[in-house]
C-alpha cells in the first residue's frame, strides 16, 4: 500500500533509494527510470481506478492515462507530498471526470457536501463472494465525491489527511463525506451488510 512514511523504492540494484531520487532520475533522462516508477506504482494505481470505476476496461484505460499524465507533468512534482499521493490525485481526478462524462443513474442519497464531521463505523471490507459484489455495486451508486473518499479510506487504507490532499479538500470535509457515504451504504446494503467491522478505517485514524 502506498501511504505513510517516505516512499522508499526498495528496489535492489535500482540505484534509487527513494521516490524523489527516482523522480530526479526520470527528469535527468536516466535509462529505465520511468519504467521503474511505473513498475513500482502501477498496481496501486490500477487498484484505485478499478475500485472507483468497478470494471477492468475503465481501470486499465485510466491507470495508463495516469502514468501518461505523470510523465508529462513530472517536472511539476515538488515532493511536497509523496509520489503516491500525487499519482492518486491524478487518478481520482481522471475517475471523477470519467464518471461525470458517463453520468450514471443514481438513487437519491444524503448530500455530497455536508459539513457534519462525525465519523461512523465503516463497512466491512474485502469480504468474499456475493457480499463483496453487493458492496462494490453499492459503492458505485454513491455520489462521485463520496465514492472517492470511500475508495481511498476503506480500500486504499489512507488517513484522512492524505485523502484531503488527494481530493483537494479539508480534513473536516473528508470526514463529513465519509460519514454520509457510510450512511448511504447502510441504506443501500441494509443493517446486516454494513457498519459492524472494519473499525480500523474509522474515526481513530489521523
Amino acid at each position: 500500500m502506498l501511504s505513510g512514511a517516505p516512499d522508499l523504492v526498495a528496489s535492489e540494484g535500482s540505484g534509487y533509494a527513494t521516490d524523489p531520487e527516482l523522480v530526479r532520475g526520470c527528469l535527468a533522462g536516466s535509462p529505465g527510470a520511468f519504467d521503474l516508477l511505473v513498475q513500482l506504482h502501477q498496481r496501486a494505481v490500477y487498484r484505485l481506478c478499478y475500485r472507483f470505476m468497478g470494471n477492468h476496461e475503465d481501470a486499465a484505460d485510466l491507470s495508463q492515462e495516469v502514468f501518461l499524465r505523470a510523465h508529462r507533468g513530472l517536472a511539476s512534482f515538488r515532493a511536497q507530498s509523496t509520489l503516491s499521493t500525487w499519482l492518486y490525485r491524478i487518478g481520482v481526478n481522471l475517475c471523477l471526470n470519467r464518471v461525470s462524462a458517463k453520468r450514471p443513474a443514481t438513487v437519491p442519497l444524503v448530500g455530497d457536501n455536508a459539513s457534519d464531521p462525525r465519523a461512523v463505523d465503516p463497512v466491512d471490507r474485502l469480504e468474499q463472494g456475493a457480499r463483496e459484489q453487493r458492496l462494490r455495486r453499492a459503492v458505485a451508486r454513491l455520489p462521485p465525491r463520496q465514492r472517492a473518499v470511500v475508495v481511498l479510506r476503506i480500500y486504499q487504507g489512507l488517513p484522512h489527511k492524505e485523502i484531503a490532499a488527494i481530493v483537494g479538500s479539508s480534513v473536516g470535509a473528508v470526514k463529513a463525506n465519509f460519514f454520509h457515504a457510510m450512511g448511504n451504504l447502510r441504506r443501500l446494503l441494509g443493517p446486516d451488510e454494513a457498519g459492524r467491522s472494519g473499525r480500523e478505517a474509522g474515526e481513530d485514524a489521523s
